[in-house]
């Protein structure tokens, strides 16, 4: 029998590399928020890590708002065959 080829990603353990590098990614971007003179347009742009709590509770919102989208755009699996 042909044994499957294994890619970088198959493995748990680098997936969790992944994870930790990216974890560690936005924590250095969030206190690099601190090293810099903001120019905020509104007031509450200039608390500390707006920027990021922002861009999650969108990114957040996207995801729910597509499963929500999915229900009601999706067509049968046969639609385009009829």
């Amino acid at each position: 029998m042909k044994s499957e080829k294994k890619y970088w990603l198959d493995g748990p353990r680098n997936v969790r590399r992944i994870v930790y590098a990216l974890c560690l990614l936005c924590a250095v971007l969030l206190v690099t928020d601190l090293l810099y003179h903001k120019h905020p347009h509104f007031e509450f742009e200039n608390r500390f890590g707006f920027f990021c709590w922002f861009s999650f509770i969108a990114g957040v919102c996207l995801v729910l708002g597509s499963r929500v989208m999915r229900k009601l755009l999706q067509r049968e699996e046969d639609y385009y065959d009829r």
